[in-house]
């Protein structure tokens, strides 16, 4: 019998004041591979695998790269997590050093306010503390976007400098919640955010792009499904492997350089170092 062939899905958290970033790659689709990616060399090392799904818009990095928070579901609901869990562990390790479990995937995740300060959605029990984090403010977000994944990730996006925005752009209507990022040269990103009726392959919720460029003229990406703007470039995922391009001025941008290609990753069963 024949069987589709999909490329992995890639989502990228980046360090805010590091060169570090924590890549979570998904596939096949019980199995999930955290990567380190040192922004300064373009070098890529595995950390572990998770036989399970880890929830990608509900995950953050800490400032420094150190430590990344993440939610996570195995479907083992007679575990002492409950099937789903929250954790914090040293990037790009999945061993953690907090843990709560919990046994639905309403809530789970959380923000790093600070490299030891987290905004976490909590979970039914904690069965482990380290004691390197402590609790922040619960109401560092000021706006409440519901249960599941918009609960973190529309919060993380605000605070790395995306704005929220209407879905009109040049007298044309998109269908998602839209967010803008500025760039330079007057160039705009803007990330179309949808839930639901997805092709085959993508999840439920996943994100398409378009650059604007300072005249007004709009480029449609639709087969990036990961961008951000960090050291002086712009960073995209597209069939699974991560390009960079650099904008020349308000109307040119560079060739995109391929940075790294996801393929080739099959599981393996790795200890973490700690």
């Amino acid at each position: 019998m024949d069987t589709k062939s999909f490329p992995p899905r890639v989502h990228i958290l980046l360090a805010r004041d590091s060169p570090h970033a924590v890549v979570i790659r998904r596939g096949p689709a019980k199995k999930t591979c955290i990567l380190g990616w040192d922004r300064r060399r373009h070098t890529f090392t595995v950390g572990q695998w998770l036989k399970g799904r880890i929830y990608e818009r509900r995950c953050d990095i800490s400032p420094d790269g150190s430590h990344w928070i993440y939610f996570a579901m195995n479907g083992k609901w007679d575990s002492e997590t409950g099937g789903c869990w929250t954790a914090i562990a040293r990037t790009p390790y999945l061993k953690a050093l907090d843990l709560a479990g919990q046994s639905s995937t309403y809530y789970g995740g959380g923000l790093f306010i600070d490299n030891r300060t987290i905004w976490e959605m909590g979970g039914d029990k904690y069965l482990q503390r380290s004691g390197l984090f402590q609790q922040g403010d619960p109401d560092f977000i000021t706006r409440y976007y519901g249960t599941g994944c918009p609960s973190v990730y529309y919060p993380r996006l605000e605070r790395d400098g995306w704005k929220m925005r209407g879905t009109t752009i040049n007298d044309t209507k998109y269908s998602g919640v839209l967010f803008e990022k500025e760039l330079p040269a007057d160039w705009k990103l803007i990330k179309i955010i949808h839930a639901g009726n997805s092709s085959e392959g993508q999840g439920v919720y996943w994100d398409e792009h378009l650059l604007i460029r300072k005249d007004g003229t709009i480029n449609t990406f639709s087969d990036w499904e990961w961008a951000e703007w960090a050291d002086e470039s712009l960073y995209y995922v597209t069939e699974g492997r991560l390009f960079q391009i650099k904008i020349i001025n308000d109307s040119q941008l560079s060739e995109p350089v391929c940075l790294h290609d996801f393929h080739p990753y099959q599981f393996e069963a790795k200890p973490a170092p700690y």
